[in-house]
């Protein structure tokens, strides 16, 4: 692959998952994740982008470690992705509409089998994230202060580099 098809599929690459990581912050998906990756891959060919990349990666892991500060929060977040799967695998079943169904059964689980995949697999991401959260960040409140005192320092730039 030539230097320009290289960066042209990097930067697509990137604005896509940009965009992704955007949209899951309202929808079910790991949104920081996302505009972290996203961040990440255009952070090569822009500078705008390669000074956001560690905040948006610190926030992400600050948001992580209070996902698993408590068993409630662990519990609830595992729950959280086994209901998501749950509804994916129904989306990829696509039993037909109920009785009590009110509207056209057009309207009865939208968007086909693509939808339940993209959500059994928003679960399993969300599955890995919580495992490696819990291990990394549970019973470790000295890693999480440690984040927040990055974040902290790292507001503290010289306001020639803010953009």
């Amino acid at each position: 692959m030539t230097g320009a098809a290289k960066r042209i599929v990097l930067e697509t690459l990137g604005w896509l998952l940009l965009l992704l990581g955007v949209a899951a912050i309202f929808l079910p998906g790991p949104g920081l994740l996302g505009i972290f990756a996203g961040l990440a891959l255009l952070s090569q060919q822009y500078d705008w982008a390669e000074r956001r990349v560690e905040p948006v990666r610190l926030r992400a892991l600050v948001g992580a470690a209070e996902g698993v500060e408590t068993w409630p929060r662990v519990i609830a977040s595992c729950l959280g992705a086994v209901v998501l799967a749950a509804f994916g695998v129904l989306w990829i079943m696509k039993p037909p509409a109920p009785g009590w169904w009110p509207v056209s059964d057009t309207w009865w689980l939208p968007g086909g089998i693509w939808t339940g995949v993209t959500q059994v697999a928003s679960a399993a991401i969300a599955l890995g994230l919580i495992a490696y959260s819990f291990r990394r960040f549970h019973g470790h409140p000295e890693a999480t202060a440690e984040l927040r005192r990055q974040i902290k320092d790292g507001s503290r730039e010289p306001a020639r580099d803010r953009a």
